[in-house]
Parts: structure tokens; C-alpha cells; sequence
């Protein structure tokens, strides 16, 4: 690049973009690359600390902070994904529909370690909403070379760093045990809580059925969801300890392979999670009653996005899973989870 005074620059074609900083106002870009300066930006340029201004003098091997951003972009970007504006050296990600963000931690953090490349993203797993911004990227100088963007690339072939897997209406079969709800002692109160949380993503209730402490019968009812078309079945009640909370026997009985029973999450630990094939029946604790977010919407975004979760899954939950039951709820823009 070819150093000039501002003073001395009318005429001149800038050759990166230019901010601007009001404290408490406005930061963004005064003046775009390529911007042809006049004697009027004088002053305003000026203001924005550039006494000299940079004219791009092409130089092979050397790339650009505008296209080295675009690069960046190409070689991270996969599902799911617009774009905005290249400016001021960088490039946002946002989500082009609603879906559960997936971060390849591994491959980000290798980009992130070679040096004068940056890229910065929300929370692997978590669920995002149309338009939301997931990622951003851009070098750290005004200029790379061009063998640092190579290596970079070579690192990330055949793979992305972010995508956006959408979320699939399912169609959901609802199982409530406990003689108390059974026999009318007390209001259920599991269904309109499961109700609301899925329908938020969707999915079709296909109905809910209340049964006795009785595993028979609470095996039966989870197989008729299945044979009606249900294509996951959440059973909410008798989750605990205690010798006559018979629900995760009664999953167990219908020969689902049990992923879990018990999850390093709180609210949730006494989440149950098992497959009969390819669909997902979930045991849900007792707090899914009552606090706003547990270890159900956690699992509830990857199962809609047809992930078949494992033991590993579940056990990375530690680090993150403890809800902190915030008097204003922010989740999915919170800590809750976000370890995985």
C-alpha cells in the first residue's frame, strides 16, 4: 500500500473501508472501499484519526481484507446460511431458517489458531430462529498472504463450520403415568407444558394418554402412539426412584435401547432418553412441570433435527448444564447448555 496525507489525497481511490466512532452514536463505516476521496471528505476523515490514507497497490501474494473475508466465508460456510455485506474487513452469518446451529468446534478452532484469521460463533447446538446472526469472520491485519488463506483452505476441505440443520414437524404421542392423575386426585399438568414446548417448533400433538402405575399398560400405551403414526412419544410421570414409578421399566419393556436414564443436567437429572428403532421416547422428570427451561429443551431441538443421541451426548451436558433459573428467561441466549 502507498501511504498520503489526507490533505493531499483528493482523488485518490481508498483502498479499505473507513470507520467512523461517536461515542455513544454510532460506530460504523464513514467510507467504502473503492471510494473515490473528495475535497469535502477531508475534514470528515480527518475527524475519523486518519491523517494519512492507504492507496491498494496490487502486489502478488497479497490478498485484501474485503476478499480474504469472502475466502474465509467460502471455506467455512455450509447449510442453512445468507450473508451480509462484506464491510469494513468482515462478513456476518445469519441463519436463513429456523433450525439448530451446528459449530464444528475442532475445525474452528484450528482456523482460529494459525494467525491473522478470525472467526467468532454463537454456541454449538443451539436453536436458532430465521435472520438471527450465528457467525462472523475476517483477518486481523488490512492485509494476509495469500499462502496463509491456502493453508486455511487446505485445513477445511470436504468440511463446514457452520450450518444451520432445520428443524422437522414431528408428530408427537404423549404418555402421562400416576394413579393420582389416573384416578382424578389431581389436575394433570404435564400435557399443556409439553404441548406449548412443541408446538413452538411445529410439531403435531397427535394426543395425550393418561395411565395407571401400571407397566403393562404404560407399555401398551407407548406401542399404540408408535402403531398410530407417532414419531416420538414423551412419557411424563413416575420418572423417579421410588419402587413404583414404573415408567422407565415400561419404556425398557417395549425393547427400546435405553441412551440414557439420568443426565448431568439440572433441572433434568432424571431425564430418560431411548430408541425403538429410529423413534425417540422420552421420560421426562417432574420439574418440566414447573421450571421454565430443563433438560428437555436441551434435547428436544437435536431430537427434531433427526440426531440419534448417544450416552456421550448426554454426558457432555456437565459442563453448561446447570440453569441458572434467571428471573428474566433469555434461553436460547444463555449459558443453559452451552458447553457441548
Amino acid at each position: 500500500m502507498k501511504k498520503i496525507r489526507t490533505v493531499d489525497a483528493v482523488g485518490c481511490v481508498l483502498c479499505h473501508d473507513i470507520t467512523q466512532i461517536i461515542p455513544g452514536e454510532f460506530k460504523g463505516r464513514a467510507f467504502k472501499k473503492g471510494h473515490i476521496i473528495k475535497e469535502e471528505d477531508i475534514p470528515k476523515l480527518l475527524s475519523c484519526g486518519k491523517d494519512n490514507i492507504y492507496v491498494w497497490e496490487q502486489t502478488e501474494g497479497i490478498v485484501h481484507e474485503n476478499d480474504a473475508a469472502e475466502r474465509l466465508r467460502d471455506l467455512s460456510a455450509g447449510d442453512g446460511l445468507t450473508f451480509g455485506e462484506t464491510k469494513e474487513g468482515k462478513i456476518d452469518f445469519y441463519a436463513k431458517y429456523n433450525g439448530l446451529l451446528k459449530i464444528n468446534k475442532d475445525l474452528l478452532f484450528k482456523i482460529n489458531t494459525l494467525g491473522e484469521i478470525m472467526m467468532a460463533t454463537v454456541h454449538n447446538n443451539t436453536p436458532i430462529k430465521k435472520g438471527e446472526k450465528v457467525a462472523g469472520t475476517r483477518i486481523i491485519p488490512l492485509i494476509i498472504e495469500e499462502e496463509k488463506l491456502r493453508k486455511a483452505e487446505e485445513i477445511a476441505t470436504g468440511q463446514s463450520i457452520v450450518e444451520i440443520i432445520p428443524f422437522k414437524s414431528k408428530k408427537i404421542g404423549i404418555v402421562t403415568t400416576g394413579n393420582e392423575v389416573y384416578h382424578g386426585r389431581i389436575k394433570d399438568a404435564f400435557g399443556p407444558v409439553i404441548r406449548k414446548k412443541v408446538e413452538e417448533y411445529g410439531c403435531e400433538v397427535l394426543g395425550q394418554v393418561i395411565v395407571d402405575d401400571n407397566e403393562t399398560r404404560i407399555k401398551e400405551a407407548i406401542e399404540q402412539w408408535i402403531a398410530k403414526g407417532a414419531e416420538v412419544v414423551i412419557c411424563t410421570g413416575g420418572m423417579s426412584v421410588d419402587p413404583d414409578d414404573l415408567t422407565p421399566t415400561a419404556i425398557k419393556s417395549t425393547g427400546a435401547e435405553l441412551c440414557t436414564y439420568g443426565s448431568p443436567i439440572l433441572p433434568g437429572a432424571m431425564l430418560l432418553v431411548a430408541y425403538k428403532g429410529e423413534i425417540p421416547i422420552l421420560g421426562l422428570p417432574g420439574c418440566v412441570m414447573y421450571s421454565k427451561r430443563t433438560a428437555f429443551d436441551l434435547v428436544l431441538p437435536r431430537i427434531l433435527t433427526d440426531e440419534k443421541l448417544t450416552m456421550e451426548d448426554i454426558g457432555s451436558y456437565g459442563h453448561g448444564g446447570l440453569c441458572l433459573d434467571c428471573e428474566i428467561c433469555r434461553f436460547p441466549h444463555c449459558n443453559f447448555g452451552k458447553g457441548v
